[in-house]
């Protein structure tokens, strides 16, 4: 008599080789390939913006009169960013110039915002629509999504 536990032995280990050869990796959108949905945004939110070389899309509201962060700078700001269904995922209305909540590294911070925030000089405003492999990619932060496109309004209030 056949043992009938063996039949199911070779379909598990059957299906535990399939899910290892699966690629476990993901690929990022295209910077290109958001543009026309970033625009349709931009165009929907009366943005008035430009695109800048990397695919970046922002609008200077305010230029700024300040010092100019660079990616050695460390950098207080009050923003807002949101998905671009208008769910907001985080928002800063003090500026993160304390001793408990002290200013961030630029160098460290997401692309769209290591190549946004230095277009303006301290006190200066700005609106970022960032492309997703220029934010999290295609592995999502907390709430932000896979392959998010991320629109921030930022307000530079100290470079140091």
């Amino acid at each position: 008599m056949r043992n009938p536990t063996y039949p199911l032995a070779l379909l598990f280990l059957a299906l535990i080789a399939s899910g290892c050869s699966k690629s476990k990796t993901c690929s990022p959108k295209s910077v290109a390939g958001e543009a026309t949905q970033i625009q349709a945004f931009a165009t929907s939110s009366g943005m008035n913006a430009t695109q800048h070389s990397s695919g970046l899309f922002y609008e200077i509201v305010d230029p700024g009169s300040g010092a100019t962060a660079t990616l050695n700078s460390n950098i207080a700001i009050t923003y807002t960013g949101t998905l671009l269904n208008g769910t907001i995922f985080d928002q800063q209305t003090t500026p993160n110039n304390t001793a408990s909540n002290p200013p961030w590294p630029l160098g460290q911070l997401i692309e769209g915002w290591r190549l946004g925030i230095p277009l303006i000089k301290e006190g200066g405003h700005i609106k970022l629509i960032v492309p997703s492999a220029m934010a999290y990619g295609c592995t999502g932060y907390g709430i932000i999504p896979a392959d998010a496109i991320l629109y921030f309004d930022i307000t530079l209030v100290d470079v140091q």
